[in-house]
This record gives C-alpha cells, sequence and structure tokens, in this order.
C-alpha cells in the first residue's frame, strides 16, 4: 500500500522563500538547500558560479530565493553537489553517499594536494598510510 504525504507550496508573505512543506511542516527552502549542500561539499559560490558558467551573485541570489531555479540549472547544480535533483528539491531525502561531506578544512587540503606533482602526493600517501597503519 502506498503512503500518502501531503505536499504543499509556503510563502514567507513577500514573494520571496517558496519552500515545501510536508503534512503541514515548514522546511528549509531550495535556496536554503542550496547553500547547505554547496557549504557541507566545501563548495565557494564562486566556484559553483564558474563551474555553472554564472556569476556570483546569482548564486548568492538563488540561494536567498531572490531568483527562481529552471530544471535545466537544478539538473546541473544538482550533478555537482552529487544529489539527485528530487533531493535538491526537497522531495526525497538525501541519501548517505549525499550527506555531510569532510569537514571544509579537510577538503581543501585535498585540493591542495591533487595539485601537487605526483611525485610529491606519493609521499604523502605513503606518510599517511604509516600513521593509518600506526593507528590501527
Amino acid at each position: 500500500m502506498l503512503e500518502e504525504t501531503a505536499l504543499t507550496l509556503a510563502c514567507d508573505g513577500f514573494g520571496e522563500g517558496w519552500s515545501m512543506a510536508r503534512s503541514g511542516k515548514q522546511q528549509e527552502t531550495i535556496g536554503q538547500r542550496l547553500a547547505r549542500l554547496r557549504k557541507e561539499r566545501a563548495i565557494a559560490q564562486q566556484e559553483l558560479a564558474d563551474r555553472l558558467g554564472v556569476t556570483q551573485p546569482h548564486v548568492s541570489e538563488w540561494e536567498r530565493g531572490g531568483l527562481r531555479l529552471h530544471g535545466e540549472l537544478i539538473v546541473e547544480m544538482a550533478g555537482i553537489l552529487g544529489v539527485s535533483a528530487d533531493e535538491l528539491l526537497g522531495l526525497e531525502k538525501i541519501t548517505a553517499a549525499g550527506g555531510a561531506a569532510p569537514a571544509r578544512r579537510f577538503t581543501r587540503r585535498l585540493q591542495a594536494i591533487a595539485k601537487l606533482p605526483k611525485r610529491d602526493q606519493e609521499a604523502l600517501l605513503r606518510t599517511i598510510d604509516a600513521f593509518l597503519t600506526k593507528a590501527s
């Protein structure tokens, strides 16, 4: 038997901040969800803007609810954030794989390591492996 869930649109009264509400319970807006997912994945607004081919103020406006997102943009954002479009829209629970990413500082360091020469990367991996072996 299918479970029926009531979905309604809620508005903050100013035409901004539309959000999905399930069974009368207010949830985060699409913009708030976008900001949260972006931050969890340690992606700066400028980086997201560059990957989408837009300006950083556009990303800021989307996150604040000032601009609406269209279908193709939602699909592209979902791909960048590693979630489904339904998850980005709040229609589906975010899966464990799409959950919280490592701490921002850790992620930034991994990105910096990826830019190092291969020899330096291998040296770092040997050091990390030694620490992990010692910790086990």
